[in-house]
């Protein structure tokens, strides 16, 4: 899925200040390309997903995802996008509390109406969770919780993927073990990815990366 950014640019107001987020931002992004974006706390970074989501407008510029006009979809028309291309990491996890970790990787597959159980269990075993599918979220550990949205989010195909910060809760060894699960299966399936994070080293096994700075980015 490629992805062209043009002119992009965002402010918010903080009482009578405004304050200018990103700057004409300019970036384009091949399909099955890792992009790795860095910044400082407050840089713009979960801004710029948000925008990429739909979740919010830009003030200027416009969002191309393969030549589709993001910025002029209906609500309507985005949540379609949202459900059917997208797949989304947080660094909160956000899996349902009441529904065990089957049924949450499931839930992914309804939304598109579909009820695919065999594959559910198939991404948990890919996670190497599959005997841990009966268990609630209360139940799991960090990465644990971590490795379940990973399938929920990959496991109805989503061409594009994008990930805030998803080891931002979790100790070093585990984030680890589970940035590797996030690769290998978005490699595995050529996923067009974008990845916010503060960790250069993390940032590294990305295939590039983008850096934003004073509102605009660099590579």
């Amino acid at each position: 899925m490629k992805i062209a950014v043009n002119n992009l640019s965002k402010h918010f107001l903080q009482g009578k200040n405004t304050i200018n987020v990103l700057n004409d931002i300019n970036l384009k992004i091949e399909s099955g390309e890792i992009i790795a974006l860095l910044g400082k706390s407050g840089s713009g970074k979960t801004t710029m997903l948000s925008l990429l989501a739909g979740l919010d407008r830009p003030d200027h510029g416009n969002i191309l995802i393969d030549d589709v006009d993001m910025t002029k979809l209906s609500e309507e028309a985005l949540c379609e996008f949202r459900a059917k291309k997208l797949g989304i990491v947080f660094q909160q996890f956000h899996l349902i509390p009441h529904l065990t970790a089957y049924e949450n990787v499931l839930l992914s597959f309804e939304i598109n109406g579909r009820e695919d159980k065999t594959e559910a269990l198939k991404w948990l075993e890919m996670v190497g969770l599959k005997d841990r599918a009966d268990h609630y979220p209360s139940m799991l550990s960090g990465g644990e919780q971590q490795r379940v949205a990973i399938a929920r989010a990959l496991a109805f195909g989503p061409p594009l993927l994008l990930a805030d910060e998803p080891t931002g809760n979790l100790d070093v060894e585990t984030g680890k073990s589970v940035i590797d699960i996030l690769f290998k299966m978005v490699r595995e399936k050529k996923t067009t990815m974008i990845l916010v994070t503060h960790d250069d080293e993390l940032a590294a096994k990305a295939d590039r990366i983008i850096r934003i700075i004073g509102g605009k980015c660099h590579s």
